[in-house]
């Protein structure tokens, strides 16, 4: 039996895709056509962020619903009708391999976490948590076993198609924060936005009420340079739930602050769990830090070292 991580939280905020508009597209018919925008700029953001976005729940997180966006192509994969857990691994293993040498990094791992949970994956350096985030991300595709989210079977995806998984419900925040720096906060959280088919006005709108979910709405105006480096990661944080995805993705996300802005910013994690809904997957390797979180994962050399654990 895997690993269950009980749902501390009932609900939770659910997303789907929004198709990739050109430039030329990114506002709609009756909005004032936004300012254009060069390509190396919208990869830059869409490197950075990881996503591309789609329409938004308001029952969670109040910003107005107006994306309008066309359906997203449907993969065909396997779903199991009666899920009640978000994300399933049943005897996950994972193997690189380095010149003629093969690496298993992860043995076996069979865990459940439940939506509206606030997960922390801890352990020792090379104990396979960055792997198993990337693996539950969909950034990376497991060597053995299944892996389910929501039901559906992401190990099972084409490249193409976990691609596009990834973009429709996947949040990343990291240690650094991939901030432009010639733009001001508002202007680095609408980026994402100019993916879709919003107006410059309904981005604006957008960015700003992201903003002042993670406490920056009078800093937007701010560019990176300006802010600190707890103001930065709050920007990026900003950026990462600006559609809602259905759960984030939190690789050390406090591994380049201080312990002050650190408590800062999992404070805000912790906010987001508990009044929002949302599902939370954190790596860290710092027992404080997964304080924050509902329960904890061990890891060690691959393998859960023991059970998940209440905090």
């Amino acid at each position: 039996m895997p690993h269950r991580v009980p749902s501390a939280v009932a609900g939770g905020c659910r997303f789907g895709p929004e198709q990739v508009k050109s430039t030329e597209t990114a506002t709609t018919a009756t909005a004032a056509p936004a300012k254009t925008v060069e390509l190396p700029t919208l990869i830059a953001a869409r490197v950075a962020t990881c996503m591309t976005w789609r329409h938004i729940d308001t029952d969670r997180i109040a910003i107005p619903a107006t994306y309008h966006s066309s359906p997203s192509p449907r993969i065909e994969t396997q779903r199991t009708p009666a899920m009640t857990a978000l994300v399933t691994l049943r005897n996950v293993t994972k193997t690189y391999q380095r010149g003629p040498e093969k690496v298993q990094v992860l043995h076996g791992i069979d865990l459940e976490i439940e939506r509206g949970d606030f997960v922390a994956l801890m352990g020792p350096s090379g104990s396979g948590k960055t792997t198993l985030l990337n693996l539950i991300g969909g950034l990376d595709t497991p060597s053995g076993g299944e892996i389910e989210i929501e039901g559906e079977r992401i190990d099972l995806m084409s490249g193409g198609q976990l691609a596009t998984w990834r973009s429709h419900h996947v949040g990343f925040v990291f240690q650094f924060y991939n901030l432009m720096p010639m733009l001001n906060a508002q202007k680095n959280v609408e980026l994402p936005l100019l993916l879709t088919n919003l107006g410059a006005a309904q981005r604006r709108r957008h960015a700003e009420i992201a903003l002042t979910l993670v406490g920056l709405d009078e800093r937007r105006s701010h560019k990176p340079s300006e802010l600190s480096g707890g103001q930065q990661q709050r920007v990026a944080i900003a950026r990462a739930i600006v559609s809602d995805p259905t759960f984030l993705i939190c690789d050390e996300p406090t591994g380049d602050l201080d312990r002050h802005n650190a408590e800062e910013i999992l404070k805000l994690l912790q906010q987001l769990n508990r009044e929002h809904g949302k599902t939370i997957i954190i790596v860290t390797h710092d027992p404080k830090a997964a304080e924050y979180a509902s329960h904890t994962v061990h890891l060690d050399k691959g393998e859960l070292a023991d059970a998940l654990v209440a905090d």
